[in-house]
């Protein structure tokens, strides 16, 4: 039994969560709900103990074991696998006890503790959580400083999962994995033999884990039985409950407050007057359901082209003289809704990044419609917004011909009316920015929406919102994503990127569901617990050189790259103001300037396309 008593935490002066009480029945699996800022994380934080409230306690019996992930990503030199493996803490040190004690009873008393915790099967439990988050044998046996950050943060959910916690605190767990990750994860939590509390605005992972819903809405909590849909019925009747007795009571008061009026001045009903006018200061009043009406998405409808908009033919495509894909034969129709499928690692963004016309084919034939326009969305780009600047200071510097009403209704579009609009995107939320970041890739009315992982920042009304916009929008659509009910809502096609290819899948989503589940179910991962620590440290060992030579080269690609722009931009001075340029350049002819720049611009794309190599054959490592 989990008891929240009366919490109440206020930041930054604002009070987030206000005296907010709830009991989670023993071994519940939980769903932690609501809107973005509403103070989920807070919460959690508060019940971890990484944030002390200011009122109010987290009860749980004695000795309860809390597992909570932490922000920072582990690194270093230890592999995935012996990370893991250190995360039972009593295996751990009873193992390095047995090797060094000598007394025969203590000896006794390890191996009998040992064997209730069924620590020989230890490697093998690690390696199956490891091989469902995505490592291969070979990947769970690499330095972790190899690994992008997202991967880490695999491996320190991988550790969470491992040590078993009787509270398992879980905060968006799959920001940082793929669809066929996530739904191994759902298939390990529906077991998940102690309580859980789990933050997602995933409907589907939250309808197939959860048994209960805790809704955290102004400050305040509700605990609801059954998974998300249940918790939307339940939610729907209330606020209709709500808005009639509101009605009711707003057409008593206003019969009161008549009567009041009409009878307080004569004698013979002056008391009873007095009497209604008592009853109607009493009135507690119903608050009104309150909407969001920042909550909006509307793409703007392309003029029509003819079909096809994209055709691959034959066509391959990578980096350098790497190859990600090949053989890709794939058509792409005005009217297309396409969801790509397929591990991380596997080329999704390598393919996206080929349609959006940000690679060019190293092989083959891909054929476009000259007059298509693209809009495509990544979290880079939210990540890059400048936070100084309003988002009406980021569109009006991308549309600088274009008339202020008619930049102000494309941000009107996406939320951002009035003084909505001029406000930092510092001050800005997650989902806030991405609404910024969809408002600006598709100012011009694009004809193609590519989407890698759009719904990130986005909680479950705003998911909505996103799916019913894009279910409107005329042009063609296709998504990454690892939120599955988007893909269903949205899609009419599958292409499963896999093997060094991309093709269509046949079956439909609960097809492809079930093929992973099958394919990747728990207590099917292969154990490497029989490769010796010679072995493990050998394989860290190649793993940590090889990624030392991708990021030496990265990094000497991007000093020269800073290296050539600036000359460039000489150059490019030397051409427009003579006069103010570098006296080697002012000395050359227009012809002898343009000679050099040509070959300049030659180095950087030659420099660029190393920088691009390196980044990706290191996150391809990661994968």
């Amino acid at each position: 039994m989990l008891n929240l008593q009366d919490i109440t935490v206020r930041l930054g002066g604002r009070t987030i969560i206000d005296g907010a009480s709830a009991a989670l029945p023993p071994r519940s699996r939980v769903g932690l709900i609501g809107r973005n800022g509403a103070g989920k994380s807070t919460l959690v934080k508060v019940i971890s103990g990484d944030l002390e409230a200011d009122t109010g306690a987290v009860e749980m019996p004695k000795a309860t074991k809390l597992g909570y992930v932490a922000q920072e990503a582990p690194a270093g030199s230890a592999t995935p696998f012996e990370t893991v493996l250190a995360a039972d803490e009593e295996r751990d040190a009873l193992m390095a006890e047995s090797e060094t004690a000598t007394d025969p009873e203590r000896i006794a008393d390890i191996h009998e503790r040992l064997n209730a915790i069924q620590a020989h099967s230890a490697p093998a439990r690690a390696s199956r959580i490891l091989n469902g988050l995505g490592f291969d044998e070979e990947a769970q046996h690499r330095a972790l400083e190899s690994f992008s950050g997202g991967w880490r943060m695999r491996v320190a959910l991988a550790a969470l999962l491992f040590s078993a916690p009787d509270v398992l605190l879980l905060d968006e767990p799959s920001n940082h994995l793929d669809l066929e990750a996530v739904l191994w994860l759902e298939d390990f939590l529906k077991s998940y033999p102690a309580t859980i509390l789990l933050v997602s605005h995933e409907r589907d992972f939250l309808n197939n884990v959860c048994d209960h819903m805790l809704h955290l809405e102004r400050g305040k909590l509700t605990l609801y039985p059954g998974g998300y849909d249940a918790f939307e019925k339940q939610r729907a009747e209330r606020l209709a409950q709500l808005a009639a007795a509101k009605a009711k009571q707003d057409a008593e008061r206003a019969k009161l407050q008549d009567y009041v009026a009409r009878n307080s001045a004569r004698a013979s009903t002056a008391k009873q007057a007095q009497s209604r006018a008592k009853a109607l200061a009493k009135m507690q009043p119903i608050a009104a359901v309150v909407e969001d009406p920042t909550l909006s998405f509307a793409f703007p409808d392309p003029d029509e082209l003819r079909p096809p908009l994209i055709t691959l033919d034959m066509a391959s495509v990578g980096y350098g003289e790497k190859t990600v894909l090949q053989r890709l034969n794939l058509r792409i129709d005005p009217d297309d809704r396409v969801a790509l499928l397929g591990r991380n690692g596997n080329g999704k963004t390598t393919l996206a990044r080929l349609l959006a016309a940000q690679l060019k084919p190293m092989d083959g034939d891909m054929n476009a419609s000259g007059k298509m326009r693209v809009g495509y969305f990544t979290q880079y780009q939210v990540e890059e917004l400048r936070s100084g600047d309003t988002p009406l200071d980021h569109l009006q510097a991308l549309m600088p011909d274009v008339k202020p009403a008619a930049v102000r209704a494309q941000l009107g579009r996406f939320g951002f009316a009035g003084d909505k609009a001029l406000t930092q995107v510092g001050k800005l939320s997650g989902g806030e920015r991405a609404r910024l970041a969809l408002a600006l890739i598709t100012r011009d009315a694009p004809h193609m929406l590519i989407l890698d992982e759009p719904t990130n920042h986005l909680d479950v009304d705003a998911r909505e919102a996103l799916i019913q916009a894009l279910n409107a929008y005329s042009g063609a659509v296709l998504i990454v994503s690892h939120d599955r009910h988007m893909i269903e809502m949205t899609a009419d096609r599958l292409v499963l990127v896999h093997d060094g290819t991309a093709a269509e899948y046949d079956g439909s989503m609960d097809d492809y569901i079930a093929f992973v589940l099958a394919k990747e179910a728990p207590g099917e991962g292969k154990s490497t617990s029989k490769l010796s620590k010679k072995d493990a440290r050998k394989a860290a060992a190649d793993a940590r050189e090889k990624s030392k030579a991708l990021r030496k080269a990265a990094q000497e690609a991007e000093k020269a790259l800073e290296k050539l722009n600036a000359q460039r931009t000489a150059i490019d001075r030397a051409m427009a103001e003579p006069d103010k340029a570098d006296p080697a350049l002012a000395r050359l002819t227009m012809t002898d300037l343009m000679k050099r720049r040509a070959d300049v611009v030659e180095k950087i794309e030659a420099a660029e396309l190393t920088w691009v190599e390196a980044s990706e054959a290191l996150e391809g490592e990661a994968a």
